[in-house]
């Protein structure tokens, strides 16, 4: 083998290398949901579809939702750490707020309700007949 056909393998690798990393970044670009999502009922991965949420962006919007309910305004997001001004700015556009989802109802949902049992009719009792007093007799 000669020095002329190692180098040549040897360029293609960091070659190769340096075209999957862009690859990557392009590929890494999310693309924005169609319609704004609602912080309100929105889950984590609805969440995520937001230019500028990740996971643990999407799970501290969750939390601070079951902690504090209902956002009033995406400016309340500014609350949340990591989400500064200009970041709110870029992720504005795809979301919204809207109505809360309802809370569930146990009595309304859907789940099989257990019938009430009825008790056994109480046993008509005869009425005894009065007692005879001894003075009688």
């Amino acid at each position: 083998m000669s020095f002329q056909g190692n180098s040549g393998r040897l360029l293609s690798v960091p070659l190769c290398l340096l075209i999957l990393c862009f690859a990557h970044a392009v590929l890494a670009k999310k693309k924005p949901p169609a319609h704004p999502v609602n912080l309100n009922t929105a889950t984590s991965a609805e969440l995520q579809l937001v230019p500028g949420i990740g996971p643990a962006t999407a799970d501290r919007i969750l939390e601070m939702r079951k902690s504090y309910g209902a956002f009033k305004s995406v400016d309340d997001l500014l609350a949340i750490k990591g989400i500064g001004a200009k970041r709110l700015d870029k992720m504005r556009k795809y979301l919204t707020v809207g109505k809360a989802a309802p809370a569930k109802n146990p009595a309304t949902s859907t789940q099989a309700v257990p019938a009430k049992v009825k008790s056994p009719p109480e046993k008509a009792t005869a009425e005894k007949p009065p007692a005879k007093d001894d003075e009688e007799q």
